[in-house]
């Protein structure tokens, strides 16, 4: 794409720029490479006006900004825009050729339930026979199925690798994509420029209050989603929805307990195999097996059902794809025994209600005694939610481990002891602390007895484990199963 095309599509003028041919987009001086576009953001630390000389050696040919300020006049063509991360967004999609606009697309968010409701989507989409890809939290999929997983230096996809992946999905042969819309994806526009098909609401509750300020500001950013698709999938269950009816053109709804909903779950039974349970639904009551532990996954499930549906998916086609899902990794992911007789669980529950959903729901099917081990993130995370994990934790497992869990700047001590008083001021004793999180994994393990069952909370499926100024390679599944191999 030449530039003055690029400035065209962002609603610059452009009759005065070069005829130079623009290869990329970023906003981050360190990713700029010969032929690209540099997005000068203002942030909170850093102003993108600042790199304009790094980044015109690198081989950046324009610039786009809200502005230049003084001192920092651009030696590059320089496109005014109201608002560049917007802007990064839509230049993002323009460079791809707009590969969302080919492809039927369901976006996911909410709090708890949005990785599990994606790939339950994208399944239930291949299964009903469309070429489907999938972005999550966990990694992304062309339709080949093969999980990858960005370079470790984007933390999250920005815009550009959102539509560049798009891209990728669409020459894969992709006819659909699911995307789990995170409230950082949506405040900071990474996919404002995503042409969403369905978009799908689990439920809210508190999170991310570092970044957003209040619930409320978190409940707004999440909203964009289901102001920008033709047709919302909503949780009639979760207290929100009020305010979410009526917003999208079209929408239908999904209940598990009992609120009027367009699909309903009924009479659910939880199974050696799994989960049980009659669907009603606009395609017609039938019923539904699902190889998951937890009852909530219930309710993912029907929010993925309905998505699917409405794309064409069929009453049978969702019954058989529900009933060979193979789960997600790290999301109540049941591992071998290993002869040991101990149920060992890895799951990314790393907030009071879903460290609650889990616990409840292990509670139900546990022989023995149950054992949780979690942690809580450092830094500006939230900090307000380390002293209800341990609440939680000690009310309804009967032994807890506190440990690591991204520490970062923050002293490994300080959390510790944060959870540590919640528990102790609901009045439980039931819990040990053990900083290093490996040696935690196999103490716990080693110590619980045939029958009981241990829950490895908080990291799931990540694969670092941030520890002060370090970040270590991960994965949970993998010290499970050596601790495992070694009680054995």
């Amino acid at each position: 794409m030449r530039l003055h095309d690029l400035a065209a599509a962002l609603h610059v003028p452009s009759a005065s720029l070069p005829e130079t041919e623009v290869t990329g987009v970023t906003h981050n001086a360190a990713w700029v490479k010969p032929g690209f576009v540099f997005v000068a953001i203002r942030g909170a630390r850093f102003d993108g006006h600042s790199f304009l000389a790094e980044v015109q050696a690198a081989g950046v040919v324009a610039v786009i900004g809200e502005g230049q300020a003084q001192g920092t006049a651009s030696p590059l063509p320089y496109l005014a825009v109201p608002n560049a991360r917007a802007a990064l967004a839509d230049a993002s999609a323009a460079l791809a050729g707009h590969p969302s606009r080919a492809l039927k697309v369901i976006g996911v968010t909410g709090t708890d339930g949005k990785t599990t409701t994606s790939w339950l989507a994208r399944h239930l989409l291949r299964e009903a026979g469309l070429s489907t890809g999938l972005l999550s939290t966990v990694g992304y999929e062309l339709p080949d199925g093969a999980l990858r997983h960005f370079p470790a230096h984007f933390t999250t996809p920005e815009a550009p690798q959102v539509q560049e992946t798009l891209r990728e999905m669409v020459k894969a042969g992709a006819q659909a994509a699911v995307l789990e819309a995170s409230s950082h994806a949506l405040a900071l526009d990474r996919v404002r420029a995503v042409n969403w098909d369905v978009a799908v609401w689990t439920h809210l509750s508190s999170e991310h209050l570092d970044f957003h300020g209040t619930v409320e500001n978190y409940f707004a950013d999440k909203r964009r989603l289901i102001e920008r698709a033709p047709f919302a999938v909503l949780n009639a269950d979760d207290p929100w929805t009020a305010q979410l009816t009526g917003v999208a053109p079209g929408e239908t709804t999904y209940s598990t307990e009992g609120q009027p909903a367009d699909w309903q779950a009924h009479d659910i039974e939880e199974r050696l195999t799994g989960l049980h349970f009659r669907v009603i639904s606009p395609l017609g009551p039938f019923e539904a097996a699902l190889p998951m532990v937890g009852r909530f996954n219930v309710a993912n499930a029907l929010a993925a059902m309905a998505a699917a549906a409405r794309l064409g998916a069929t009453a049978d086609q969702l019954r058989a794809g529900l009933a060979c899902f193979r789960g997600v990794p790290g999301r109540m992911e049941l591992l071998p025994d290993a002869g040991s007789g101990v149920r060992v669980i890895v799951d990314f529950a790393h907030t009071p209600p879903s460290l609650d959903k889990a616990l409840s729901t292990l509670r139900t099917t546990t022989q023995g005694e149950l054992w949780v081990l979690i942690g809580s993130a450092g830094g500006r995370r939230d900090p307000g939610k380390r002293a209800p994990l341990g609440e939680v934790a000690t009310r309804l497992a009967d032994h807890a481990v506190f440990t690591e869990e991204d520490c970062r700047d923050t002293p490994l001590a300080d959390i510790l002891r944060e959870m540590e008083r919640g528990a102790r001021e609901a009045g439980q004793t039931n819990f040990v602390s053990i900083g290093d999180r490996r040696e935690a994994i196999r103490q716990v393990i080693a110590q619980a007895r045939p029958g009981d069952t241990v829950l490895l909370a908080g990291k799931g499926p990540e694969d670092t484990l941030e520890r002060a100024t370090e970040t270590l390679p991960w994965n949970e599944v993998r010290e499970a199963e050596q601790a495992l191999a070694a009680r054995s």
